[in-house]
């Protein structure tokens, strides 16, 4: 076996950390739009990526290479300017989803220090935060896979931890079905979060170096998008019932950290910060 491929848990681990990025961002901001059908909103946002995942998987395993969704458009339509338009917007959305990620990591990080120098810190760690990830990507497949395993592993523990101490601060009153926004504020909290479950494309881009891509391939994504689903779905229902919706909002920009401080207390907010903007970045 070559010495650079990688296996089913470096992809799954780069598959989960492409995705569980975007929470920190737009839990607040879905939460906003939804309120309390928020964990509705990411269970149909997720339903919608597990069918697109089955496109994907079959797609990565007829196609593996290194291009992922660029390919397979070329693939189907050809190099023109249908499929060339189709690349653009894939790349801008990228970028959009990219400025979506550094704009948490920017807003969590700041409340790390002083007031008078969040605004410079701000741009400080946007910019080692684009340094970094740049960096890493100079990295062979294999040590970003290893790499990934580590990061991501840390991230989840810490917000699994949130979820099993946040538990017992549910109040269910606050989940109640009156307190629900309309099925068109659902939908459309969706449409948003739906920005963070994109990341499951990164998974195709790993099929040229993966152990055994026909086999391990389809695990990965239908694993990933489980998992995940399951996991914003509990966060969700969390952080709706341990916090007035009020507070929620306030904070919005740095959700978890803020309802993390009742639950886990000051260190566990720290936790949550440090979880939400320096190991973000990476992943």
């Amino acid at each position: 076996m070559s010495s650079k491929k990688i296996g089913f848990w470096s992809v799954w681990a780069l598959g989960v950390g492409g995705i569980v990025g975007g929470l920190f961002p737009a839990l607040g901001v879905v939460i906003q739009i939804a309120d309390a059908g928020a964990p509705l909103a990411f269970a149909i946002a997720g339903i919608i990526a597990l069918i697109t995942t089955y496109a994907y998987a079959k797609l990565s395993v007829a196609h593996p290479c290194r291009g992922g969704t660029v390919t397979f458009l070329n693939q189907a339509f050809g190099l023109g300017l249908f499929s060339g338009t189709l690349n653009l917007l894939l790349w801008f959305s990228y970028v959009v989803m990219l400025s979506f990620y550094l704009q948490a990591f920017g807003s969590y990080g700041i409340s790390l220090f002083t007031e008078s120098t969040q605004p410079i810190w701000k741009h400080l760690l946007i910019s080692l935060a684009i340094l970094g990830t740049t960096g890493l990507n100079l990295l062979t497949a294999n040590h970003i896979g290893k790499s990934q395993i580590w990061i991501v592993s840390f991230k989840l523990g810490i917000l699994i931890l949130f979820i099993i101490m946040g538990s017992s601060h549910i109040d269910i009153s606050r989940l109640a079905p009156a307190s629900v926004s309309s099925l068109q504020s659902i939908f459309a909290g969706a449409i948003v979060i739906f920005l963070s479950y994109e990341g499951f494309e990164l998974i195709a881009n790993t099929a040229e170096d993966l152990v055994n891509p026909k086999h391990t391939l389809p695990r990965v994504y239908y694993s990933v998008i489980g998992f995940v689903i399951l996991l914003y779905v509990l966060i969700a229902l969390v952080t709706l019932g341990a916090e007035p919706i009020e507070q929620i909002l306030a904070a919005k920009d740095y959700t978890l950290a803020e309802v993390a401080k009742p639950i886990m207390g000051q260190f566990g907010a720290v936790l949550m910060n440090y979880c939400g903007s320096f190991i973000n970045s990476l992943s």
